[in-house]
């Protein structure tokens, strides 16, 4: 057994207006919010389209036991953008809170899983999603955190 999908870190909903879900969440009590760290600090990327990953805006809650983060993406290509087109507002992906996002993502390859998108910063925090819609319902991410709480 894995412990890579053990610590959930996030819940991301793609959206096609984040300033109106950011507002809606408010109007419900759940904030603050705040926009999610540049995605350009990312060093190595391989993603779809960088241009579409980079245009990405995100905005991220942490609650007392999950971060929740909205996705608002640009025209450019993307996953985020596809799935906004063809399924509308929900939830893209969840996310896991690894300490190594590298041996996770071996991990993960060694088990047979298929890396959909990666990314790492130059201090080798990072996220790796996987493709696992078509067998979880739902993209899976791990992730290691560059700053706490983000």
């Amino acid at each position: 057994m894995t412990d890579r999908f053990s610590k959930l870190h996030h819940i991301c909903i793609v959206v096609h207006d984040i300033d109106r879900a950011q507002a809606y969440y408010e109007s419900i009590g759940i904030g603050p919010w705040e926009s999610y760290p540049p995605l350009v600090e990312y060093e190595e990327l391989e993603v779809p389209s960088v241009a579409g990953f980079t245009a990405m805006q995100y905005r991220i809650c942490n609650l007392p036991n999950v971060q929740m983060q909205l996705c608002q993406p640009s025209a450019d290509p993307s996953p985020q953008r596809v799935f906004l087109d063809s399924k509308g507002e929900g939830v893209f992906h969840i996310g896991f809170e690894v300490p190594d996002a590298d041996k996770a993502e071996a991990e993960a390859r060694a088990d047979g899983m298929a890396v959909k998108m990666r990314g790492r910063r130059a201090n080798r925090t990072g996220f790796t999603y996987y493709d696992t819609a078509e067998g979880a319902g739902v993209v899976l991410l791990t992730r290691a955190t560059n700053q706490p709480g983000k």
